[in-house]
């Protein structure tokens, strides 16, 4: 979890002592904004370079130094989610030095702290395994603004993330649910996070069907993690739940091996609960925040669950498994059942769902199901960080696609394709409990983040997200719990 030191300097004009300058500069032409560095404009104008969003050029400019200067464009996006994509592309892109200085010439008033977060998260690397070609990039930088800059935050921030694409990245051999349990007790050691653990026996005794019957078939047994930060002050208390799925071969319903491609990646969303606990604890937000972290491996022995098979859930709920890669969803339904038992005022659960969320949305969008006030404030705190969401329905009418005739449901609807990841949402549904213990109270509000596309990039870099995981919706839960 590498995130670079920052400094903030007041001073706009170029230091000679930096390794490499980075400068932020509005669509062109735009003489005035560029007035501290003289001949840029014109150098700029000469090579063609528009300052298009997220545009990046090294220029040669003797008179003022010796040394790399690079600037990246802001173009028309002078919001605080432009200054911080614009600000981390270039950063991204700036390789070969450890230490860069980036100006801020063009960025809009207050978003300096949005551009210090983009050139951290630009700068993350993850090539621990590699032995030659590694991509060096800033291990320093220095933010150049008059402008007040919560650096603490943007690198809590910044941490959060690259937890997030540390533990994903990492590849499965060593990330079995036990590692993963021990990185959570390490990311969260010296701050206010109680830690609690379910081994296969306490799992087993205490009736977590889900999680142990997907975990069944591995070498590696289940975990359940449970980690909670409780402020004195705080007033509403949010919990979350990740699917922790340390790899993920379908099961018997064994997934060809294109498909097996990449499924260590399968436990992205328990680390993004961990990584948002964290920063929550960092931060020392007013919030009660509780996370659980559903950790098991999905591997085929004659130990596995079988297709047909019936899982008593937690709470005491069967499921007939049509599917054993159907598998997420049934993890979650037992860490969904422990949240609701503490009747918090929010759960949000995140997982690396279905493939079917990105045929609906592509390759950006989070998928976001739930009650509808709660997937607003989501949306409004995914819009604020300038992350990509999109609402999707939970019909009623889709119901009678999870009746089992021998379980009171089924985790998957074998007899068609059609509105996958919306079955899955009606399927959690099921397992978020009331606000109350009285009798007929509503159900916890709830919110579903379908990461299945949105926690990899596959395709180009762009903005300050590199080829990879990408760490999507730590900064928008982060931001909802803010507020």
């Amino acid at each position: 979890m590498s995130v670079p030191e920052i400094q903030l300097s007041s001073s706009l004009s170029f230091e000679p002592e930096a390794e490499a300058t980075l400068v932020l500069v509005p669509a062109l032409p735009a003489p005035d904004a560029l007035a501290a560095w003289p001949g840029l404009a014109d150098a700029l104008t000469a090579i063609g370079f528009s300052g298009s969003f997220a545009a990046f050029t090294r220029v040669p400019l003797l008179s003022l130094t010796d040394k790399p200067l690079a600037v990246v464009g802001l173009g028309d996006r002078t919001d605080a989610a432009g200054v911080r994509d614009a600000v981390g592309a270039g950063v991204r892109s700036l390789t070969g030095f450890s230490s860069v200085h980036v100006h801020l010439d063009a960025a809009p008033a207050g978003t300096a702290t949005a551009a210090a977060e983009g050139a951290l998260l630009g700068a993350y690397t993850f090539d621990s395994f590699k032995t030659s070609g590694r991509t060096e990039r800033a291990t320093s930088i220095t933010v150049h603004t008059t402008e007040q800059v919560d650096t603490a935050a943007a690198v809590s921030i910044a941490e959060a993330v690259a937890l997030v694409k540390d533990l994903t990245t990492t590849p499965a051999e060593w990330q079995s649910p036990q590692q993963l349990t021990e990185s959570a007790l390490a990311a969260v050691d010296g701050l206010p996070v109680e830690v609690t653990v379910w081994d296969e026996e306490r799992l087993a005794a205490e009736g977590f069907g889900g999680i142990l019957g997907v975990g069944q078939g591995s070498d590696r047994p289940p975990r359940l993690v449970r980690l909670s930060y409780s402020p004195a002050d705080a007033t509403r208390h949010v919990a979350l739940v990740g699917k922790g799925i340390t790899f993920d071969t379908g099961g018997l319903s064994l997934k060809p091996a294109s498909s097996m491609v990449g499924m260590k990646d399968d436990m992205c969303g328990a680390a993004t609960v961990l990584a948002v606990i964290r920063a929550a604890a960092q931060q020392r937000l007013s919030t009660r925040v509780t996370a659980w972290m559903c950790i098991a491996d999905n591997m085929p022995s004659g130990r596995a669950i079988r297709p047909g098979d019936v899982l008593r859930m937690y709470g005491g709920q069967t499921v007939e498994v049509l599917n054993t890669d159907a598998e997420g969803r049934l993890v979650l339904g037992d860490g969904l059942v422990a949240a609701s038992e503490e009747h918090p005022d929010l759960i949000i659960d995140v997982a690396t769902l279905t493939g079917a969320i990105m045929v609906a949305l592509g390759n950006r969008h989070t998928g976001v199901f739930g009650d509808d006030e709660a997937v607003e404030a989501f949306l409004d705190a995914a819009a604020a960080a300038g992350e990509d969401a999109w609402p999707m329905p939970l019909p009623d009418f889709m119901e009678s696609d999870l009746d089992s005739p021998i379980a009171d449901m089924r985790n998957a609807n074998m007899g068609s394709r059609n509105g996958g990841a919306l079955f899955a949402g009606l399927f959690l549904r099921r397992f978020v409990g009331p606000v109350s213990d009285e009798e007929d109270a509503p159900r916890i509000p709830w919110v579903h983040l379908d990461i299945a596309a949105s926690s990899l990039n596959d395709s180009a870099p762009f903005g300050y997200t590199d080829k990879g995981v990408t760490g999507a919706t730590v900064r928008s839960i982060l931001e909802l719990i803010s507020r």
